[in-house]
């Protein structure tokens, strides 16, 4: 697309009524193979191109997509989504339509290594089928998988302010993970993490992954907790690791700080939230030791770039500071409604979805505490790994997590390997009781990439970023009361 095409379709807007205009041109590219017990059973490769309007008419915006180029079908986008803002704002009780407060001519690209598309597909797979092959160090493993998903967004926003802004996010994630079935039971363990390894660079992420060097413990893990004991019940200390923190984040604090959430202009997927706008400031959400920013500058985050979807350009902002309430998730619509500014937090999925608030980067700022030092005084306690499961309700405040593999802890050091972990608590509550994050060395950028929210819902690629934490007196077990 070009920029006559973007001042056509600014122009159109402009004379239907368009009190403020946008346009986004979007190339999106999405590879993925991935093995199954020694074939290749996934080889994927998409490439989707388009444009997105949105048009602000009385207060009210609209949004129409269309993949045609042609001048018709340019002038009769922008003039449907000067239609549908024009129908909003007729049966709207309070017009909240604002446009951005300030205009940029900018452009981002991701830092990359090594580009994915050097890579050739024949040396993708022979990596995947050996880490594959060697999860399989016993007959109990049923079903081995490895995987890489390799996505590329060409994208540039003009506006009618004066906005043009070019960015390219390159992504990318990869996983293995083995599935151990007998005795009646099936036990999974996946690396890293619980989903993989998932951050915005090239190559270079695969070869952090080394799936390879860790598939043989993977499947020796899995193939052991089939005879491990069962985790007990009980409140006791508990110490998760780094990417069980980062699920934690992302379920118990980044959907609820989502202001379209807390203002309840969005309910759809992932429910309401139990945060108030009067909370601001003084809620107690966490313990001194809990500080989580949004951080869109992130390097290595999956939500890093220049600008969001609005072209709010990306910063650091406070969620929680010290275990205090101080901040939102934020479009600009949302902010000036609270009288604060954007935080760079409104993405779409792709041309096709209109741009909304969603979870991007947010990072649980390390403490100073060494990881092994995190068992030091746990007396009797339980060390989690990898997220297995997860039930939250609609306001995001009571939750129950189980994780693949845990350990006990016994008078400061890590014992005999437990299966079927989980933990159950309250998010205020559960936050409070952590009393130690682990250090910086130990600090990671968790990515996900695929959060969903909306109706119809989208997809959405974020970063949890996380060190392993400490928690006191949390409830454990499926026995728990």
């Amino acid at each position: 697309m070009s920029d006559a095409a973007a001042a056509r379709i600014l122009d159109t807007a402009a004379s239907c009524g368009a009190q403020f205009a946008d346009v986004r041109f979007e190339t999106a590219r999405s590879e993925r193979v991935e093995v199954r017990n020694g074939i290749v059973a996934a080889l994927a490769d998409s490439t989707s191109s388009g444009y997105g309007v949105r048009a602000l008419v009385d207060g009210s915006w609209g949004f129409a997509a269309s993949d045609d180029a042609s001048d018709a079908a340019l002038d009769a986008t922008a003039a449907r989504a000067c239609a549908i803002a024009r129908a909003g704002a007729a049966i709207a009780r309070r017009r909240v339509g604002f446009p951005p407060p300030r205009a940029y001519v900018d452009s981002y690209v991701t830092p990359v290594t090594r580009d994915p598309a050097s890579v050739p597909l024949g040396e993708r797979v022979a990596m995947l089928l050996e880490a594959e092959r060697l999860l399989h160090v016993q007959q109990s493993i049923a079903v081995g998988r490895s995987w890489i998903d390799l996505w590329s967004t060409v994208k540039t926003l003009y506006s009618s302010a004066g906005t043009r802004i070019d960015q390219r996010i390159v992504q990318t994630g990869c996983g293995i993970q083995a599935l151990a079935v007998g005795d009646g039971d099936a036990q999974t363990r996946t690396f890293p993490g619980d989903i993989g390894l998932y951050q915005s660079g090239g190559w270079e992420i695969v070869d952090r992954a080394n799936l390879v060097a860790n598939a043989q413990r993977i499947g020796e893990e899995a193939a052991a907790l089939l005879g491990a004991p069962q985790c007990p019940s009980g409140t006791f200390d508990l110490v998760l690791g780094g990417s069980q923190v980062s699920l934690q984040i992302h379920e118990s604090c980044g959907h609820p700080a989502e202001l379209d959430r807390v203002m309840g202009w969005e309910a759809n997927f992932s429910g309401t939230s139990f945060l108030e706008l009067d909370q601001l400031g003084c809620l107690r959400y966490g313990s001194p030791a809990v500080t989580i920013v949004i951080d869109n500058t992130m390097p290595l985050g999956m939500a890093t770039c220049g600008y969001d979807d609005e072209g709010t350009k990306s910063g650091v902002f406070d969620i929680v500071r010290g275990g205090i309430l101080a901040g939102y998730e934020m479009s600009n619509d949302t902010a000036r409604a609270i009288g604060r500014e954007s935080n760079a937090c409104v993405r779409a999925q792709g041309w096709s979805f209109a741009p909304m608030i969603r979870m991007c980067n947010l990072s649980l700022l390390p403490g100073d505490t060494p990881f092994d030092r995190l068992f030091d005084d746990v007396r009797d306690g339980i060390y989690m790994e990898s997220n297995r499961s997860w039930s939250i309700d609609d306001r995001r405040l009571n939750f129950q997590f189980g994780c693949e593999i845990g350990w006990e802890i016994k008078n400061g050091k890590r014992g005999r390997m437990l299966k079927n972990p989980t933990y159950a608590g309250m998010t205020p509550a559960f936050w409070n009781s952590c009393d130690a994050v682990g250090d910086a060395a130990s600090w990671f950028a968790w990515g996900t990439p695929n959060c969903g929210k909306g109706e119809p819902m989208q997809v959405g690629r974020t970063t949890q970023a996380a060190a392993p934490a400490r928690f006191r007196n949390i409830a454990v077990g499926v026995g728990y009361s």
